[in-house]
Parts: structure tokens; sequence; C-alpha cells
């Protein structure tokens, strides 16, 4: 008799009591969308000798491609200045095709949010690292993300923003009732 070995697959997609197969998470592609790296002051820039200044900005795209697949799109943009002078630009946008179904909305919301873009870092990393080291510049890896805390941080900021509107409607409300 021999045995198989299947890494907990068949036990996600095993049918639940009701039939219903349980939720499932697939990464179906994950490719390079854009990328751009420029060095405007190039060849003065390498004699520059003063600590580099890096700025860093995240941006990440959601957008649903089929009945349970979604395109999350993760830009990464980091600016580099030495001497207030630009130094390099690398923008990156490392994009997944992922199936995603039987999860309810928030834990749609929040794979898409932050397990997708776990999946996506490394390789967005791993090219950014690349093109500044081909580019002429010293090797720089940049550190891990937690995008459990971003997406954590998001959350709380539309709750604010919701709260805020709603207070400013229940003023506004307030205001024509005293007219």
């Amino acid at each position: 008799m021999s045995e198989e070995n299947l890494n907990g697959a068949a036990a996600g997609a095993a049918a639940q009591p009701d039939g219903q197969t349980g939720p499932s998470f697939t990464v179906e592609k994950i490719y390079t969308k854009d990328v751009s790296f420029e060095v405007p002051g190039a060849p003065a820039v390498f004699s520059e000798q003063a600590q580099p200044q890096l700025q860093m900005n995240l941006s990440q795209n959601v957008q649903r491609v089929g009945d349970n697949a979604y395109e999350v799109v993760l830009g990464v943009t980091l600016n580099c200045t030495v001497n207030e002078k630009p130094a390099y630009l690398v923008e990156v946008k490392q994009a997944g095709v992922f199936g995603v179904s039987g999860f309810e909305a928030q834990q749609l919301d929040a794979m898409l949010g932050v397990h997708c873009p776990n999946i996506l870092y490394p390789y967005a990393r791993q090219l950014i690292s690349s093109l500044i080291q081909t580019g002429g510049f010293a090797p720089f890896l940049l550190q891990p993300i937690n995008f459990e805390a971003l997406y954590a941080e998001g959350l709380r900021q539309r709750a604010a923003r919701q709260e805020q509107g709603a207070q400013e409607s229940l003023g506004d409300a307030e205001t024509q009732g005293n007219a």
C-alpha cells in the first residue's frame, strides 16, 4: 500500500457537511507588470561622497478578473537622493493573479490586502535589488514589510473617515433642523 503526501491540499478542498467546499486560495500567476529605473545624474552621481537618503512608497491595486480570480498589483517606488540630488528612482509593479473563493467579505479583503502582498513582495524586492546593483550602485536589500500592520492601519483610517463623515452628516442634519 502506498502513502500519498498531500501537504494539506486535499484537506482544504474536503467537502463540509453542508456539501460546500471550504475556502480556497491559489496562486495562478506572478509577473512583473511594470518596471522603471532611472539614474538622472549619471555619471556625476557616482562620485558623490555622502550618505544616500531613501524614500519608499507602497501602493496596492486589486481588480477582479474572473468569478473567483483577482489581480493584485503591489507598487514599490524607491527614490534615492545624495546631497539632495537624485541618485536613482526605481518603480516596480509586481503583480499576481490569485484564485480566491469561499471566504467571507472581511476575510477576502484581508487575503487580498495582507496575504497576496506578502507573496508578491519578495519578487519586487529581488527585482529592485538587482536593478540597483546593475545600475552601478552598492547592493541594497529592502527590509521586510509587515503588511498585516499596514492593513490594520488602513482599516483604522477607513473607520475614522467613516466616523468623521457620519459626524459631519449628523452636524448638517442638526443645522438644517435649527433653520
